[in-house]
């Protein structure tokens, strides 16, 4: 095969169905095959799949992951993959007809490793006033959007690293790196969204090189229960858990872990917490309420969001001490004994 495309699933069965009719109409460089992973669907995924084999213009091929996690499944996908080139998108997205192309084009062109593109919305119910228009940046980013301008860029340095709607890689970059981390991925009932920044920074350290393809363009599919303030406070906390445990395992920088000039392992901690960040939610608490006294309030739901962030941090790192601090003292006790 020229080209494997992955799409992990989970009870979106509907979702799914207008994906795979949107992915038909893409143009194909050469042969081609799809492989949907189910992770665990109790509705009528298998179906959709079924019949999709019947009408899709290549092949199809259905796997059944039974771990927990996104991000088992999309390695369940990467390992039975037969493609030199794998690319991964989801269950809710629609496609522009040159997608495979400008991927693999870009791929050759630039000699590098793997490349992604722009994640634009396909709105589910009326956007609501306090998003923020742009399409990059903190709200882009729980509702997985990605715009990084007109122009080709390198991913990691100064370029925010591709989401995993939209990534295309060479096969061989996972003999070299090895597969994802599904304790950092998404799972049923959690919202954990670092597999995808961990694997990057993990590639990058072995010299693994991407690059920002701006015409390898996806719609993704942003539903309304998203577009809820409950929602993104929610998912901020939770991406602050994620990156406080980023933290542990590498001691990258907690808000920009693809800086190198500014890890937060070399920097003075309050009860596990580095001081840059405590001192950031002091001015941020401050800005949200003045804000809210000034009537801002969209500026003021951002410094909000900030806080939810730092408060996932503090409950990571507390929790990480609490553990070292009784690890501790079990060794000691041993000892003394």
């Amino acid at each position: 095969m020229e080209v494997s495309i992955v799409i992990c699933t989970a009870n979106r069965a509907r979702d799914l169905h207008d994906t795979l009719a949107s992915l038909a109409d893409v143009r194909l460089p050469g042969p081609t095959e799809l492989i949907v992973v189910d992770n665990r669907s109790t509705d009528g995924t298998r179906s959709v799949i079924d019949e999709a084999t019947r009408w899709m213009p290549f092949p199809v091929r259905y796997l059944f992951e039974s771990e927990d996690g996104k991000y088992a499944a999309l390695n369940s996908g990467i390992r039975a993959a037969s493609g030199r080139v794998i690319l991964t998108t989801d269950d809710d997205v629609r496609f522009e007809e040159d997608w495979v192309e400008r991927a693999v084009d870009g791929l050759s062109r630039d000699g590098c490793d793997f490349v992604g593109g722009r994640v634009l919305p396909v709105w589910g119910s009326a956007k609501p006033a306090w998003l923020t228009p742009a399409t990059c940046g903190l709200h882009a980013e729980v509702i997985a959007l990605l715009d990084n301008g007109p122009n080709v860029g390198e991913f990691g340095c100064g370029v925010s690293w591709p989401l995993s709607v939209n990534v295309a890689y060479r096969r061989e970059v996972f003999d070299r790196v090895g597969l994802f981390d599904n304790r950092f991925g998404r799972k049923s009932g959690t919202l954990r969204s670092q597999a995808q920044r961990e694997w990057h920074l993990r590639a990058r350290q072995l010299g693994v090189r991407g690059f920002y393809l701006p015409n390898m363009v996806v719609h993704h599919l942003v539903k309304g229960e998203r577009l809820t303030k409950q929602y993104f406070r929610r998912w901020l906390y939770r991406q602050g858990i994620s990156r406080a445990v980023l933290f542990r395992q590498g001691g990258f920088d907690i808000e920009e872990p693809e800086s190198e000039r500014s890890r937060h392992d070399r920097v003075p901690q309050v009860g596990g917490v580095p001081l840059p960040l405590i001192a950031k939610a002091g001015r941020s608490l401050s800005s949200a309420l003045w804000q809210s006294i000034t009537g801002h309030a969209r500026t003021a739901f951002e410094n909000e969001l900030w806080l939810c962030f730092f408060a996932g941090v503090v409950r990571q790192r507390w929790a990480d001490r609490s553990a070292y601090d009784a690890r501790t003292s079990a060794v000691t006790t041993k000892a003394r004994a």
